[in-house]
């Protein structure tokens, strides 16, 4: 078996068994493309997995490298290629996994993009709800901002998802793994609002497009990106923005990072650190105005 006949076994793995969202699978199918590029380009020829040994994929990260990717891309990359041979090795197509002791580069860890309160404010205020098109935008802004879902889980919810009695929502998130968060006041209106307007079922999805169908993720992307550009300065304006933008304020107003990470998802504590570095700059600002020292 060649590399690309693997590729479609993992790809379609991924989608009907794992359940992977479409951007997710796009990730690990470019990644594949990745690799059978660099087979291409650095033996002219695509070898049988079965004949993969370590060595033949250890210049792979640095031919990644040479090809203009960072370092956060070429560690999701090598993510996925360790996970492609797991599979392959696991379903009995390869003798032995090659990329068991591949190298994985260090996380760069770069400070996430995020609105300020008043930034946040001035999004929502920018919505006429009485126009249900414009009313869809604010209830899926607010819905993203209250609660710290990915885009793939906000789009994903239904009607019978919602406990209007407890405001959470049920979600399911990376990996196919259950979860509650919470959400405000604010969200709520919103979305008791919306299922009123758009008079949605028990298995209606919350968030439609002009053709009654679910909204895509690039039209969600769509509209968040709109919605923010003349808002702030900052340069990423997407539905992760969002996210981090709840996380970061969650943690600067006194929230303990346990808390928000376990309302994010993660899986691990270090995913959620990278927020407290905003609760010390806020400490170091309070000190600095309150200190008679400083």
């Amino acid at each position: 078996m060649n590399l690309i006949e693997a590729k479609y076994l993992f790809l379609n793995y991924l989608k009907h068994q794992r359940n992977y969202s479409p951007k997710t699978h796009q990730t690990y199918n470019y990644a594949i493309d990745n690799l059978i590029e660099y087979f291409e380009d650095q033996f002219e020829a695509l070898p049988n997995v079965k004949d993969i040994k370590l060595e033949d994929l250890r210049p792979f990260l640095g031919w990644l490298q040479d090809q203009g990717y960072d370092r956060n891309s070429i560690r999701l990359k090598s993510s996925a290629v360790r996970s492609f041979f797991k599979f392959l090795y696991v379903n009995d197509y390869i003798d032995s996994n090659p990329s068991l002791n591949l190298a994985t580069p260090k996380r760069k860890k770069t400070l996430p993009n995020f609105l300020t309160e008043k930034e946040i404010e001035v999004l929502l205020n920018q919505f006429d709800e009485n126009i249900v098109e414009q009313l869809i935008k604010k209830s899926l802004i607010q819905l993203i901002y209250s609660s710290g879902l990915r885009i793939s889980e906000a789009l994903n919810l239904k009607k019978s998802d919602i406990d209007f009695n407890q405001n959470t929502l049920s979600v399911v998130g990376k990996g196919n793994k259950p979860r509650i968060v919470p959400f405000g006041l604010n969200a709520k209106n919103c979305i008791v609002h919306l299922i009123s307007k758009l008079r949605l079922s028990e298995d209606d999805f919350l968030f439609l497009n002009e053709k009654k169908e679910r909204l895509t993720y690039n039209q969600a992307y769509k509209i968040i990106n709109t919605a923010m550009k003349n808002i702030t300065d900052i340069q990423k304006k997407s539905p992760h923005t969002l996210r981090h933008t709840f996380a970061t304020h969650l943690i600067n107003n006194g929230a303990d990072i346990r808390s928000v990470g376990e309302m994010l998802g993660h899986s691990s504590l270090s995913s959620t650190q990278i927020y407290t570095h905003f609760s010390i700059e806020k400490l170091k600002e309070v000190y600095k105005n309150a200190h008679p020292k400083s």
